[in-house]
């Protein structure tokens, strides 16, 4: 096992290289560039958008609101909590720059990504839509690259439906398991069993389930969970402007933080910041844009702007008050890792703080563990066609077991690799397919600026 854990380690260190560190945050700052800013202009016309998306306006099979809801379900987890711990525990407190800069640059990826979702999208066999970067890599690319983009398509795919064993099931029932016990004493074992039976209830119901569960569950908890952030940052205000100069000095100079940082470097804490970014809010990975090619929706772009709201809202909000709390309770520079790290700082400044992440966690990880198992069967089923999906939903469940009583450091590594992997044709398929976001782009908002100034003059 441990030979195993090595080798995970050196092909995490090369996935996860500067080679996907350009990679990730130079399409998205390209693609932030070529559309003129335009997802930072535009932030409050998603957010009208969304407030009006509950009834869709199209063909799809879930309301805008909720593909928006689905898709930040898969992304508000662990990530937020755990992730977060681990990248200043590991970087420092300057990782979380980082993470704010792959969430700027990522919400033009993920705002890319489901505009080629929603128009590359079809219908399976079963009628249903479905959409995502295999899709808009086949059928917007195959005119041009014949086979190599099918090829592409299929290599997304494949790892899709296993990045979501890590990413989706296993890191998200480990961190549950570990809070729990931590917190509650409870065995990881009959944390394993209950979410596990939990979860397969609700994905024999299919999308429709998971989308109502999800529109029901995110908004609430990521509510109660920045309030309770909030009232840390209130308590501790006057800390708040000195987290934020440790923050951006530690992000150039790592060593001028006091703690556990021996031999922390820049690379390492750009390093965790944009991988644990991208865990966190998954703007490159092409796992969003599945459930957004869901949405009900009469427009690619209409449905761009809400889905890019998920990088701004889990990142620049609920990364950046788990980070904030880390930071001006001065645990980060404990003992504490992962998501102890966050129930130390939260246990610190509030009554059963502790015990308020791990609860939160426990919801958290559970709607996201619903999330990826729509991307994962997405991905299985264009490979396999759609007599994979119960398979898979039953494999899945048994995932999240196993995932309770596995190495935490195992599965984290495991994680990151896959999560690299299937970025890769991901953004190379967004790089090719730019012109495409843009002309789509250019064509919306010139026909709203006409509606606008057709309303002013009436």
């Amino acid at each position: 096992m441990q030979s195993f854990e090595q080798l995970v380690g050196a092909i995490n260190g090369f996935v996860w290289g500067p080679v996907m560190l350009v990679l990730i945050l130079g399409t998205g700052l390209y693609m932030q560039i070529r559309l003129g800013a335009l997802p930072i202009r535009k932030l409050g016309y998603g957010f009208k958008q969304l407030f009006s998306g509950r009834k869709g306006q199209g063909e799809g099979e879930i309301s805008p609101f909720n593909a928006l809801m689905t898709s930040l379900s898969a992304t508000i987890g662990t990530g937020n909590i755990a992730g977060v711990a681990t990248a200043i525990g590991i970087g420092g407190p300057g990782a979380l720059f980082w993470m704010w800069c792959t969430a700027l640059v990522g919400m033009a990826t993920k705002y890319s990504e489901a505009v080629l979702a929603v128009n590359f999208r079809e219908k399976n066999a079963d009628g249903q839509w479905v959409g995502g970067p295999m899709y808009y890599i086949r059928n917007g690319l195959s005119s041009r690259f014949g086979k190599a983009a099918s090829i592409l398509a299929v290599l997304f795919a494949i790892f899709g439906m296993l990045a979501g064993f890590g990413i989706g099931s296993t890191v998200q029932a480990n961190s549950v398991a570990e809070a729990l016990n931590h917190s509650f004493g409870i065995e990881k074992y009959v944390t394993g069993i209950v979410m596990s039976l939990l979860v397969l209830a609700v994905l024999v119901g299919g999308l429709k389930s998971i989308a109502k569960v999800a529109g029901a569950l995110v908004p609430v908890m990521a509510i109660a969970y920045i309030l309770a952030g909030l009232v840390i940052l209130l308590l501790n205000a006057s800390a708040v402007p000195d987290a934020f100069m440790l923050i951006i000095k530690a992000a150039f100079d790592p060593q001028a933080a006091t703690g556990g940082l021996i031999g922390a470097s820049i690379m390492i804490a750009i390093q965790m910041g944009v991988a644990r970014g991208v865990f966190s809010n998954e703007a490159g990975l092409g796992s969003a844009p599945i459930a957004h090619a869901a949405a009900e929706t009469d427009s690619p772009v209409r449905q761009g702007v809400v889905a890019m709201l998920g990088t701004f809202i889990d990142t620049i909000i609920v990364c950046t008050i788990t980070g904030l709390a880390i930071v001006v309770t001065g645990v980060w520079s404990g003992d504490a890792q992962g998501a102890a790290m966050s129930a130390s700082a939260f246990g610190k400044a509030l009554p059963y703080g502790d015990m308020i992440i791990s609860l939160g966690l426990a919801v958290f990880a559970f709607t996201t563990i619903l999330g990826w198992s729509y991307y994962g069967e997405r991905c299985a089923e264009y490979l396999f066609g759609t007599r994979i999906n119960k398979i898979y939903r039953i494999l899945w469940a048994a995932a999240v077991y196993f995932g309770t009583i596995m190495s935490l450091d195992l599965v984290w590594g495991v994680a990151d690799t896959l999560n690299g992997m299937m970025a890769i044709p991901n953004l190379i398929g967004l790089l090719l397919l730019s012109p495409v976001v843009i002309k789509l782009s250019k064509a919306y908002f010139a026909e709203e600026d006409v509606k606008l100034q057709s309303s002013v003059n009436s």
